[in-house]
């Protein structure tokens, strides 16, 4: 199965993925390239791995993206701690293969504007018992498409936005690549 790999920010995502490739736990999966619409670490990360990377402007992001995917032969598009909203053309045509991860249990905490620790700070200030994150599909409506899985844990008593995040990354480097290995296997 080949992937493109969408990011906008570090890219811790995208190494853990890189790094189940090599371990040969995701044993039908490749790279193809990323994609990032800002300059950010996860460049590095792709580089370092001659994997085909591309920054793209957010503006047109959509219609870049699309001109890149075309001869490709991708079978699925992972959004992996990225930002840009996607045009509903582009969702529209890549929507059943493409997912993203949020930094909640939908389909609390999500929708335009909810990303990072806005998300978390929200996740506190609602005072919830637990948390984590979820795998989904990508569609037009943002972080609407249907669940592939999730993962939880319990906020204790003093939990910070910073605790969250932490929880949350351990979460996703488990449940992201579940879920890839679930539609490469399928």
């Amino acid at each position: 199965m080949k992937i493109a790999i969408f990011v906008s920010g570090g890219g811790t995502n995208l190494q853990n993925i890189i790094d189940e490739v090599e371990s040969g736990y995701l044993q039908n999966v490749e790279i193809s390239m990323v994609m990032t619409d800002r300059d950010c670490y996860a460049i590095e990360r792709s580089l370092d791995k001659d994997i085909r990377t591309y920054v793209l402007d957010r503006k047109s992001f959509s219609e870049d993206a699309e001109h890149n995917l075309i001869d490709e032969e991708i079978d699925l598009i992972v959004l992996a701690g990225f930002l840009t909203i996607l045009s509903p053309e582009f969702t529209a045509k890549w929507g059943s293969k493409m997912i993203n991860i949020h930094p909640s249990l939908l389909p609390k905490f999500g929708g335009k504007g909810m990303y990072g620790k806005k998300v978390h700070k929200a996740v506190l200030e609602a005072n919830e018992s637990v948390s984590g994150a979820t795998v989904h599909y990508v569609t037009a409506g943002v972080d609407e498409g249907e669940i592939i899985t999730q993962g939880t844990f319990e906020i204790e008593q003093g939990d910070q936005v910073a605790d969250l995040q932490r929880k949350v990354a351990e979460v996703e480097k488990v449940i992201l690549i579940e879920a890839i290995k679930k539609i490469s296997e399928s």
